[in-house]
Order: C-alpha cells, then structure tokens, then sequence
C-alpha cells in the first residue's frame, strides 16, 4: 500500500487549515466526525488498493458512508467558515 492515501480532510479542505485546527480543538462533534471519515477513507483505500478484500456491496457501503461523513463535515466547515 501507498504512503498517500486519497481524499484526506487534509486536502480536501487544504485552504481551510487554521479553521480545521480550530474544529479540531473545539467542536468534538466534528472530531468524532473526522475520526470516523478517516477510518472509512482507509478502509476504502485499502481495498482500491487490493490490500484488503470485500465484496462490491460492502465496497460501495462504504463509498457511501464516506460521502455521507463528507456532507456533514462540509457543512460543519461552511458554517465555520462563515462564522468567521
């Protein structure tokens, strides 16, 4: 397995760093949110990368899951953004 691993909050959101360090001091909704998007992403990861097998549906349970944490933690981001 690579050392990247895609679609990090890191680079996702890379113009946002001062405001993610914030949420990540302040806001325990958003870590837990986080944590777990991290979790998903590389367990994705592991699997487009063959380094772990599932099935197609667990393989796209996940996709979704990964998308649905990207939602609510954009939207945390948006509203921090704009409180700013």
């Amino acid at each position: 397995m690579s050392q990247h691993t895609p679609n990090e909050l890191t680079q996702i959101f890379a113009r946002d760093r001062e405001l993610i360090t914030r949420l990540k001091q302040d806001d325990a909704h958003y870590v837990r949110l986080a944590d777990e998007y991290h979790e998903v992403n590389r367990e994705v990861h592991r699997i487009e990368a063959e380094t772990e097998a599932a099935s197609d549906e667990r393989t796209e349970e996940l996709k979704r899951k990964r998308l649905t944490l990207l939602d609510e933690i954009t939207a945390i981001v948006a509203k921090a953004r704009e409180a700013a």
